[in-house]
């Protein structure tokens, strides 16, 4: 049954009209875009405690306390608690008994005379399921895609607007009010790529899956989350750092897996324009290696995000097929080295033509794409399980038209063999991991961290019966 689609002047008319609800809007930056609506549905008053800006930044931090950025998560946090906390004191004794008290705020970066980088900005409300309860929370960070200001000011009303509502009265349902933040707006105009829920509603809620629901739904096309599970905007993560990044379907992770990593991570760090700085490494998902037989099933997702966090991994999610289009979303915020590490049947699958159809140039263009900023392949050998043979990225045999941009693209070290690695790991597959786990056969274990197997063999998962 698809969800009715309800107009903004439907959902602040709703919310004025609902007498068991009120509370207090402030908003910085982009003006008072979300109030507005609420004022001008009529009914106001029955829900508007009150609205404020702080633009200054002598009045702001006098206000929520000093902060180091004024668009930042920090700030959010600062303004719900300050707010949501007057909000109680001063009316809990009047109305407290019947009232759900809620508090949204904002801090935008809109374009403007001055600003005309990217726009971003942090959303958040903090409300009350019941009268008198604790608070549950809902935050989210935007980035506005729009090209005027007055388009971004409109965007950013329909966000706050639908934010309140979901919280209001799809907290029961994250997923729904997930995909509701983008009623009446397009993935054109706004990207949500860190959405975090708290508080007691949401007591069972992991937010990792969270994230994976945003890149689902098609509200981003990346999320990010770290070991311990804390759900983080790309940018807190990987602003003007260097990057290395594993893909897989890490189920499981496996000791070639590691390998991997830990072989492109030594010769990583020794690049010119690595040395000396510190690095992120990131192990990506994306929903290709998540599906399975059409849908994604949001256990096993979670199953290797706990194998990953267990080894200490910030895991990216996304939506990128594409290594091109991959490398340009993790360029949109560093101009810092970028190492891809492959195994050699995924190289392989990069020289073939037919996956660049929808490219007017073709691989040409996708090549030039990937490789326009400072971006290397590392890639891990394969040992031919028929023939024994070993293929490295030196000896492997592309199409014959492309043999000579191959020649020229390792001769150039954008692609780059792993040297120093376990060859006791090469005959290792995931699937047949996955297999030996399933049929009782105990020689998998070896296949695989130590830790993995523990956690495999204590929780029973991927299948696997003991």
């Amino acid at each position: 049954m698809n969800r009715e689609i309800l107009s903004p002047h439907q959902k602040a008319l709703q919310v004025n009209l609902d007498a068991s609800k009120y509370g207090t809007f402030v908003e910085i930056g982009a003006g008072q875009e979300v109030a507005r609506w609420f004022f001008l549905v009529g009914g106001a008053a029955g829900t508007i405690a009150k609205t404020m800006s702080a633009y200054d930044m002598v009045i702001s931090d006098a206000i929520y306390g000093p902060c180091e950025r004024y668009v930042s998560r920090q700030r959010l946090q600062a303004m719900l608690e300050r707010e949501y906390d007057l909000l109680r004191e001063r009316l809990d004794a009047k109305r407290g008994d019947k009232t759900r008290f809620f508090v949204f705020a904002d801090t935008v970066a809109a374009r403007s005379y001055t600003r005309h980088d990217d726009a971003h900005g942090w959303l958040g409300v903090r409300f009350q399921t019941d009268p008198r309860v604790e608070p549950s929370q809902i935050i989210i960070h935007l980035r506005l895609l729009d090209t005027e200001n007055v388009q971004e000011q409109e965007t950013l009303g329909l966000m706050g607007v639908n934010l309140i509502y979901g919280a209001l009265y799809l907290h029961d349902d994250p997923a729904t009010l997930i995909g509701s933040l983008m009623d009446n707006l397009t993935a054109e105009r706004v990207e949500v790529d860190l959405i975090k829920f708290s508080g007691p509603a949401f007591a069972t809620l992991d937010n990792r899956l969270m994230s994976l629901q945003l890149v689902e739904q098609g509200l981003t096309k990346a999320a990010m989350f770290t070991a311990d599970g804390e759900v983080v905007q790309p940018a807190e993560v990987l602003y003007k750092k260097p990057i290395l990044v594993e893909r897989g379907s890490f189920r499981p992770v496996t000791k070639v897996t590691l390998d991997m990593l830990e072989c492109a991570q030594a010769l990583f760090v020794q690049e010119p324009g690595v040395q000396g700085q510190a690095i992120v490494v990131l192990m990506e998902m994306t929903l290709k290696n998540l599906t399975d037989g059409g849908t994604i099933n949001h256990k096993d997702f979670l199953d290797r995000a706990d194998l990953l966090g267990a080894l200490g991994k910030t895991v990216l999610i996304s939506n990128y097929g594409e290594f091109h289009r991959l490398a340009g979303y993790l360029f949109r915020y560093t101009k810092k080295m970028i190492g891809l590490v492959m195994g050699v049947p995924t190289l392989k699958e990069i020289f073939e033509e037919k996956y660049y159809a929808d490219l007017e140039g073709g691989i040409l263009e996708s090549f030039g794409r990937l490789f326009k900023n400072d971006l290397k392949l590392y890639v891990y050998p394969l040992r031919e399980p028929a023939t024994g043979a070993v293929i490295t990225a030196g000896n492997l045999r592309v199409a014959p038209n492309l043999r000579h941009l191959y020649a020229y693209l390792i001769e150039n070290r954008f692609i780059e063999s792993l040297r120093d690695v376990n060859e006791q790991n090469l005959p290792i597959f995931s699937r047949d991991v996955l297999a030996k786990l399933r049929t009782h056969d105990s020689t998998w274990e070896a296949m695989v961290p130590s830790q993995v197997a523990k956690i495999i063999q204590d929780r029973k998962l991927f299948g696997y019966q003991g």
